[in-house]
């Protein structure tokens, strides 16, 4: 009798607060619906971007956004699910970038069978180098992977063949690309080919970490040998996260190449991946928005902060104050120093941080 009677008041109690966080679980659906929606609006949002936001400036910005959010979703297969820091996945998106640049330039294919063997390109050679650099584990993986990308870089930068175009990169044909990808008039298109790369990412990365193999990443993470002491084989596992990761930053190098029409060397160098590094753990490592939310905000920021070191606010204040806020990447490593230092388990921890504390004071 005493058992019903104190169970009862702990479900009524417990019972609002789960509608109240009901009408949350649909949050996603209703961003989604607004991004789909966003190159009809002429909603302008002063400080955020420069024009409305359905100008061909801002759906480029937003485009951007959206690619590296989808790009650090991909990496975190790596770092957040698998425990494997690589220095080299900068490789990938190059890959699939130039591949497809060269399918189309020296070979002349169409652009549909260009983009299929840039993919594949990128993927086999994710494969190639993964199969190599997993045989070595913690740091000396890591190592390898940064040797691999530099050693891409290089090849790009000296232009076997004036394939890559070295340091001024090789612009896309735009007469060999479909007429509805090219021209600012066409930017919505390539905006919502974006938003599709990014539900993609989102989907696969969904789907193989529930799935049994998204486990065994789990474990391996979290201790490898107990994993070999189970009877399975952690390398195969980690070959696979490996590959996909790999095919999936080879497709966004596709989406870059459309986005900037042309394939560039700044893709190919360990900078970049220290770059998507920055976004997973700023966003929050191993959770399931923390690498889009990070890489969408680190790309805005280093774009709007770009713009606010060459104005003249900062040209006008005193000396103390003008030189650091006139270097983007100061202002971004303050950021970044500040949120994990605040907060260790980046920006998406930061809701239920403050709902600790709000219950706390109760």
């Amino acid at each position: 009798m005493s058992t019903a009677t104190t169970s009862a008041p702990a479900a009524a109690s417990t019972a609002p607060v789960r509608d109240r966080r009901r009408p949350l679980r649909w949050w996603p659906a209703a961003a989604l619906v607004l991004l789909i929606v966003a190159p009809y609006s002429a909603l302008p949002l002063p400080g955020l971007l420069d024009g409305p936001v359905g100008s061909p400036g801002s759906l480029q910005l937003l485009a951007t956004c959206l690619l590296f959010g989808a790009l650090a979703t991909g990496y975190d297969l790596l770092l957040g699910r698998t425990g494997l820091l690589s220095f080299g996945h900068a490789l990938y998106f190059a890959a699939g970038s130039y591949a497809t640049n060269m399918f189309l330039l020296e070979a002349g294919l169409p652009f549909a069978v260009a983009a299929v063997l840039g993919l594949c390109f990128g993927t086999a050679l994710a494969l190639v180098l993964g199969s190599v650099s997993l045989r070595v584990t913690g740091i000396g993986f890591s190592m390898v992977t940064l040797a691999f990308a530099q050693a891409g870089s290089i090849l790009v930068s000296r232009n076997p063949g004036g394939l890559t175009g070295g340091e001024e990169g090789r612009a896309a044909p735009a007469e060999l690309l479909p007429s509805w990808l090219v021209g600012i008039g066409h930017t919505a298109n390539l905006y919502w080919i974006t938003l599709a790369y990014l539900v993609l990412t989102l989907g696969v990365v969904h789907w193989a970490v529930r799935s049994p193999t998204g486990r065994v990443w789990e474990g391996i993470k979290e201790n490898e040998r107990r994993v070999e002491v189970l009877g399975l084989k952690p390398y195969g596992f980690k070959l696979t996260a490996f590959v996909l990761a790999g095919a999936l930053a080879a497709a966004g190098g596709l989406v870059h190449l459309l986005l900037t029409g042309g394939s560039t060397p700044q893709t190919t160098t360990s900078d970049f991946t220290l770059s998507l590094l920055v976004m997973v753990v700023l966003g929050g490592s191993g959770t399931r928005w923390g690498p889009m939310v990070g890489g969408i905000l680190y790309t805005w920021a280093d774009h709007r902060l770009g713009d606010l070191a060459g104005s003249g606010a900062v040209a006008d204040l005193p000396a103390v104050l003008r030189v650091p806020l006139s270097q983007p990447l100061f202002l971004l490593g303050v950021l970044f120093v500040a949120v994990v230092h605040l907060l260790p388990g980046g920006l998406v921890g930061l809701p239920s941080r403050l709902r600790r504390t709000r219950e706390e004071k109760r």
